[in-house]
């Protein structure tokens, strides 16, 4: 393909990985960046095998996991103590295991490589609208103020994109009534080394304790906790202070006392609320999305940044194999079809047992789930579904694993 002006709307994980593989690829790259100084920021997220093959393609892989620290299990338990999911990576795969990371890690790896290559940086230019004009794809900011021109618009803005709501392509994008409180404390203790862990009561409540590695500064291991929360019911945990609420944690998980401990302002703790956003085709001419801007889902199988990357991967290989932009937007499409809806089926179906008000959904879940991960063949499906390499159902060729597993 000849080489294109491509500009690219958000420096987030999608479209900075997007940035250093067009740059890479011999096109020249503009990225569009809201924030006026962008920061190493966020919760922690679950790097799978997809995300760190990408990463190592890039180079990266290595820098992302001096941060990181290794997970080897999913083991999600009731409040009794009874094993709803128990899932390990090496079921799968001798040498698989995910990564618990603080998103700043990912960030800032990301970033820091953007500055050092010849992309350029428009920082504090954010992009409300997308216009065409002379086969080029016009970026308009604030103001109705026309910022640039390109060959290609790669839309990686996240869940709630503006540019998103004039492209001519089907879309929907709505919020989930549920999303999560977290906090980010130290792990001085070590107690949840390894393990994604969940504890649940219900559909109702869900505390999660990842392994964060840690963070972009500091060598005391962190660790992520999460706690499912109606979006409508936010205003009145504030309003009831901390202390019941750090009370209900601790007698539902005594190990987490350690870091509760650490939680003496409600500031500390942040709200994160859930977009649904289906898309399909991801391109239009000129145009393509990528990340949550593309396939926003509720985080309940830890995929986000994990399919951002491998969307930024898949076009770069689309790009390279076609002698025509139009062309490469259409295998893009095609061939992130299977795996993109695969993934946001499954999150939609599942999430109801994890966050709901349905007395009967969580019955069924505790009394099945832990039953069906005993099965071999439901197991394999589970875990490669864990590591983000399914594609489908009934699809047969899962996604390679990255090759430092061996």
């Amino acid at each position: 393909m000849k080489r294109l002006d491509v500009g690219i709307i958000g420096c987030g994980t999608a479209g900075a990985a997007a940035a250093l593989f067009a740059t890479r690829a011999g096109h020249r790259v503009t990225v569009y960046e809201a924030v006026p100084e962008p920061s190493a920021v966020g919760a922690g997220i679950m790097l799978q095998p997809t995300g760190m093959r990408v990463l190592e393609t890039l180079g990266l892989l290595d820098q992302v996991l001096a941060r990181g620290n290794r997970v080897d299990r999913l083991h999600c338990v009731t409040r009794e103590g009874r094993d709803v999911i128990d899932l390990r990576y090496a079921d799968v795969h001798d040498g698989a295991y995910g990564l618990g990371l603080h998103r700043g890690v990912l960030f800032e790896v990301l970033y820091e490589q953007v500055k050092k290559e010849a992309i350029e940086l428009r920082l504090g230019e954010a992009v409300v609208e997308l216009r065409s004009r002379a086969g080029k794809r016009v970026v308009v900011g604030r103001h109705g103020l026309e910022i640039g021109a390109h060959d290609l618009v790669i839309v990686a803005d996240g869940a709630r994109s503006q540019p998103r709501a004039g492209a001519q392509v089907m879309q929907r994008a709505k919020q989930y009534p549920w999303g999560a409180l977290w906090f980010i404390g130290d792990d001085y203790t070590g107690d949840f080394e390894g393990t994604l862990f969940q504890r649940v009561d219900g559909a109702e409540q869900m505390m999660g304790l990842l392994p964060s590695g840690f963070g972009p500064e500091g060598t005391t291991p962190q660790v992520s906790l999460f706690w499912s929360i109606r979006a409508d019911r936010v205003d009145a945990w504030r309003d009831a202070g901390l202390e019941p609420w750090l009370a209900e944690l601790a007698k539902m998980e005594p190990r987490a006392e350690p870091v509760l401990e650490q939680i003496t302002d409600p500031e500390q703790v942040l709200f994160a609320r859930y977009w649904d956003v289906v898309l399909f085709p991801w391109h239009a001419r000129g145009l393509v999305f990528l990340g949550d801007a593309a396939h926003a889902t509720s985080p309940q199988l830890g995929q986000g940044a994990n399919l951002a990357l491998v969307d930024a991967m898949a076009l770069a290989g689309a790009m390279a194999e076609s002698d025509s932009l139009n062309v490469a937007l259409r295998r893009y499409s095609d061939a992130r079809r299977a795996h993109l809806r695969y993934y946001q089926w499954a999150t939609r179906f599942l999430t109801p047992f994890f966050q709901s008000n349905s007395r009967s959904l969580g019955w069924l879940r505790d009394t099945f789930m832990g039953r069906a991960c005993r099965l071999p063949v439901v197991k394999s499906k589970m875990v490669r579904t864990m590591c983000g390499l399914e594609r489908g159902i009934f699809f047969a060729d899962p996604l390679p694993m990255p090759e430092s597993f061996g």
